[in-house]
């Protein structure tokens, strides 16, 4: 028997045992499912949703595309695809893969309310996804990849999924490279953000998790070099508002 130490893996600030990092991201979503887009809207003023149209607008989706939106629960880049690729009864198979069944409900909920029957849910983890090998036309994630365990093996998912000439696209925060800008963005960070979740959400733990998180996530070019590690090729980066967030697209060849 093998008395070695669990190997540790970043969770916010704190290094925790890898075994315990996917409950602690659950309990986090868990607590801000129902306030997470609005939350979202507080912390970038808005601008998510500039980001999220110009990731739907990069991908270029079309009819009876098959597309797996993960970690994508509440919808927010599904109902974006499904919109953007229906024409009369003929529309993009878009599913979302989330592991925390407080998003997935939150989804579904917004699905209805919005009258929204082309998505399609399904519960499953990033690092291992349920679904077939080379079945899939385009693989999205936005502000998911930096919270799975290991983001080697969520890549890997990703280029399994994809048929090939299908496409990898991930929206996710990043390192500020606006000059000047880096300071204001940290302070707001690490008290705006925290004191914004406590009033909104009754939660300042999470967000500031959220923070940290982002802060531990690789800079763009270092992910971008993850991504061509797992097999994908022709990746492209482009800064969303100085670098706050980017977008890392990639194809399966």
């Amino acid at each position: 028997m093998s008395n070695a130490p669990e190997a540790t893996v970043p969770f916010g600030f704190r290094d925790v045992p890898e075994s315990q990092k996917d409950s602690l991201v659950r309990d986090v979503f868990s607590s801000v499912a129902p306030r997470y887009d609005l939350m979202n809207d507080l912390m970038s003023g808005g601008v998510h949703r500039l980001w999220k149209d110009a990731m739907v607008d990069w991908l270029n989706p079309q009819p009876r595309w098959h597309i797996l939106d993960v970690a994508g629960g509440t919808g927010d880049i599904a109902f974006r695809l499904s919109e953007r690729t229906s024409t009369g009864s003929v529309g993009a198979d878009v599913l979302v893969c989330d592991v925390n069944i407080g998003m997935i409900a939150e989804g579904m909920r917004r699905a209805q309310e919005k009258g929204e029957e082309r998505v399609r849910w399904i519960l499953g983890d990033a690092e291992a996804l349920p679904v077939a090998d080379a079945t899939m036309d385009a693989y999205t994630i936005a502000f998911g990849i930096r919270n799975v365990t290991h983001v080697e093996r969520a890549l890997a998912e990703a280029r399994r999924v994809l048929k090939p000439g299908g496409r990898f696209l991930c929206l996710e925060f990043s390192r500020v490279e606006m000059a000047g800008f880096e300071v204001l963005y940290k302070h707001f960070s690490f008290t705006v953000l925290p004191t914004l979740g406590e009033w909104i959400a009754k939660d300042a733990e999470s967000y500031r998790y959220l923070a940290e998180s982002i802060r531990r996530f690789p800079a763009q070019a270092a992910f971008a070099k993850m991504i061509e590690g797992a097999g994908l090729s022709r990746v492209r980066v482009r800064n969303m508002t100085g670098g706050i967030a980017a977008l890392h697209s990639a194809w399966r060849i």
